[in-house]
């Protein structure tokens, strides 16, 4: 199974995203949407799961709950806008990530693309899948690309948007 993982669009659909979220099974989104309209594009590709983000409003907010705990293929997933990175989570959260923590954690909010395993808390996988839209200090637009497969993440694929025909 592919996954596609996105966040902080801010209201912009970069079109270079079709083709490279194409064919995957499902696309995840860690928040800052910017407009529902963000989450049709996405739909018109592959089935969502997405948060809402601290710029999301009322809108996005009434569609999409803050956190997103679920499992796919015996994999389990939490995924959130605001999760700080590791060493440094958000005191919102820190209490149940560090409790009960997911075999995957992904989270947007920075603009930093990050993919790390964090051992303190048994070896899971730590993804910030940076920033696709326009807004903010990122200089590269970013997105991830994921393999599940017999219960385990096997790759992940950086894509860089930026330089991709718009």
């Amino acid at each position: 199974m592919k996954i596609g993982i996105i966040s902080d669009t801010h209201g912009y659909f970069h079109p270079a995203i079709s083709t490279y979220f194409e064919g995957v099974s499902l696309i995840l989104h860690a928040g800052d949407v910017g407009g529902v309209e963000i989450l049709d594009e996405l739909e018109r590709i592959s089935p969502v799961v997405a948060v809402y983000g601290n710029v999301d409003g009322r809108e996005v907010r009434a569609i999409l709950p803050e956190h997103q705990r679920f499992d796919l293929d015996g994999v389990e997933f939490w995924m959130t806008h605001i999760g700080g990175r590791p060493g440094r989570y958000d005191s919102a959260i820190r209490a149940e990530l560090t409790g009960s923590p997911p075999d995957v954690f992904i989270c947007g909010h920075s603009h930093i693309l990050q993919v790390e395993r964090d051992d303190k808390l048994g070896g899971m996988l730590f993804i910030n899948p940076g920033a696709a839209g326009r807004q903010g200090l990122h200089r590269v637009k970013t997105c991830i690309r994921v393999d599940l497969e017999g219960g385990s993440l096997r790759k992940a694929e950086v894509i860089h948007l930026d330089g991709l025909k718009e």
